[in-house]
């Protein structure tokens, strides 16, 4: 089954149009790797300042390959690269166990 990441970003309300932004642009730098599923930014509505930036993947292997090279890649970056939206950042790993879908699709 699949594996699901989600790095958890404390983004600071004065920040939070700046990263949404920064991801709206981000020209599908992840919807071409190999083995990838899905993504969804999720906004924060109430009672905290985190944004969940859901990736799933068929596999660890994918995951680690589009870290080790498009990820890798485009934070490299030369130049200036502007300050961070987020304060801090960690990463949950996830294996999907179950599943489910609207029925009849």
């Amino acid at each position: 089954m699949s594996v699901v990441k989600i790095n958890v970003l404390t983004v600071p309300a004065e920040q939070r149009e700046t990263l949404e932004k920064r991801f709206a642009s981000r020209a599908g730098a992840v919807e071409n790797s190999d083995g990838f599923e899905w993504f969804e930014l999720l906004r924060p509505v109430e009672g905290t300042d985190d944004y969940l930036v859901y990736t799933r993947w068929r596999d660890e292997e994918s995951f680690q390959a589009w870290v080790e090279g498009p990820m890798k890649a485009a934070h490299q970056g030369g130049g200036e690269r502007p300050k961070p939206a987020s304060s801090s950042s960690s990463v949950w790993s996830f294996e999907v166990v179950q599943q489910a879908a609207p029925a009849g699709s």
